[in-house]
C-alpha cells in the first residue's frame, strides 16, 4: 500500500446510520477509484413529531493515490 488520501463526506439515509454509511461509500466510488477504508466520525438524525426521519454519518473515507 501506498499513499492513502482521506476525504470527508456526509452520508444520509431515511433507514439506518448504516445504510447512511453505505450510501456515502455507493456515492464515493462514483468518481473516487480504490477506496480502502471508512471510518464513521459521527451519527447524527433529524428529528420531526418525535420521530427519526433522516439518519446521518460524518465519514472519512480513504483510498489509496495513484500517481
Amino acid at each position: 500500500m501506498g499513499v492513502i488520501i482521506i476525504r470527508e463526506m456526509v452520508g444520509t439515509s431515511p433507514r439506518s446510520w448504516s445504510d447512511a454509511a453505505r450510501q456515502a461509500v455507493a456515492t464515493a466510488s462514483k468518481t473516487v477509484r480504490n477506496i480502502q477504508t471508512v471510518d464513521v466520525v459521527k451519527s447524527t438524525a433529524v428529528v420531526e413529531n418525535g420521530e427519526i426521519v433522516e439518519y446521518r454519518v460524518e465519514v472519512k473515507i480513504g483510498f489509496e493515490y495513484e500517481g
